[in-house]
């Protein structure tokens, strides 16, 4: 099989597992009583994402080739995947908090460093075959995106999105990928002496840019900005879901199925990379993080406005400018940094951004989120619940605002238009 279709299969299955719970995950604690824990499972993703991403990648420097780290990871994430969703299915209306909680801890512990040594990997076989990762990559990427929405719909479908299955579903892809990843050419592995160092690897080396103002400021920009990433993944389908207790919406397409609504977010994150390039070049990264940061604005604001029912519409409108926002902020964040820090350090400064936003950022953006939605929703009587979730959808597009307007008045970037 030609390499770039082995690789393609490859990132299809890496976010398929994904696909299967992360934005249906939230409905099944919902529904299992959990509702006001949702945050914790959303938000251990960035914790652990702040230290095992490095240390798997330290170990796949030194010790362990990365296609056999890949596999080994998903082997445990498969497996603890699997016990979440029997315990859970065992269990029934009695399922404990804790044993959910620290079982899916692990699943994602293991799973969160894989998206990185998946890159590897393939960087790796590219190379090999003496092809150019920048034009070649992309395309067999987007196959991520693409098996990410197939499960959300598959899982969807099949009438899993408020039971454990989507647990079940995930595991087995996990396995699956543990055998795949093992017929993927050998990666290198280098002598304990030439390995990324625990300081380098966590991205330690690069807070010396926080010397320089400017990317002071980016940097703080990306945390307070990166806590938006999680919202919508842990409470878009319960907010669509709980619709279901309105007749008027009861039956809507929306509310029956709440994870192909969602998935139109998705797409438009796979075309809006297409966007980027154009943007940055003609505007510049002040423009492209202000147009990130406005567009969250509104996918919050849309959520908080739409309904399932006559404003339907809204709610698409939000899917829409989801690629934007998410693509926007990370994909162009991540070029910025590229381009503005020395060589020596790139890639310390990469593994700071990515701490800031999809480690701190995200963490306690969740956390934060999760305090506001219980205030609002969980908390509250269950014929104020509604207007509560409006009102949480309210409180976190302004916070967008805010620090739409602080960074635009804050960040000083002059931008020389590319010819």
């Amino acid at each position: 099989m030609d390499i770039k279709l082995r690789l393609t299969l490859l990132n299809f299955l890496e976010f398929a597992v994904w696909g299967a719970y992360l934005t249906s995950m939230g409905s099944y604690l919902a529904g299992a009583g959990m509702g006001a824990n949702i945050s914790y499972f959303y938000a251990v993703q960035g914790f652990v994402s702040l230290f095992m991403p490095a240390l798997m990648g330290i170990v796949a420097d030194r010790w362990v080739e990365a296609q056999k780290l890949v596999s080994l990871c998903h082997l445990v994430a498969g497996c603890t995947m699997l016990a979440a969703g029997a315990y859970a299915y065992s269990a029934g209306s009695e399922v404990q908090f804790s044993i959910l909680f620290t079982l899916y801890t692990v699943n994602v512990a293991f799973f969160m460093p894989t998206i990185a040594l998946t890159n590897s990997v393939a960087y790796n076989a590219l190379e090999k075959a003496g092809l150019d990762t920048v034009k070649t990559f992309p395309p067999i990427r987007v196959w991520g995106t693409i098996g990410f929405i197939i499960t959300m719909i598959g899982v969807d479908l099949a009438g899993l999105q408020t039971t454990p299955g989507q647990f079940v579903v995930s595991g087995v892809l996990s396995l699956i990928l543990c055998l795949y990843a093992l017929t993927m050419p050998k990666c290198p592995v280098g002598s304990k002496g030439k390995g990324k160092g625990i300081v380098e690897a966590l991205g330690l080396r690069a807070f010396t840019l926080f010397r320089d103002r400017r990317m002071a400021i980016f940097f703080i920009f990306s945390f307070l900005l990166g806590a938006a990433l999680q919202v919508t993944n842990g409470y878009a389908n319960p907010y669509i879901s709980s619709f279901a207790s309105i007749p008027e919406y009861a039956d809507t397409f929306g509310v029956k199925h709440a994870n192909i609504l969602i998935s139109l977010s998705q797409m438009s994150e796979a075309l809006c990379i297409l966007l980027i390039p154009f943007f940055l070049k003609r505007y510049g990264i002040k423009v492209v993080m202000l147009i990130s940061m406005f567009a969250w604005v509104f996918r919050f604001g849309f959520f908080g406005l739409g309904n399932p029912g006559n404003l339907v519409w809204l709610f698409i409108l939000s899917m829409v400018v989801y690629g934007v926002a998410f693509d926007f902020f990370n994909i162009s964040g991540s070029l910025f940094v590229d381009k503005e820090t020395d060589k020596d350090i790139r890639s310390s400064a990469q593994g700071l951004f990515m701490m800031m936003t999809n480690g701190l950022g995200a963490s306690i953006g969740t956390l934060a989120a999760g305090a506001v939605v219980n205030a609002l929703v969980y908390n509250q009587p269950a014929e104020l619940q509604q207007a509560g979730w409006h009102n949480a959808w309210f409180v976190f597009a302004g916070y967008s605002l805010v620090v739409a307007i602080a960074f635009y008045f804050l960040f000083n970037y002059k931008h020389e238009t590319e010819k």
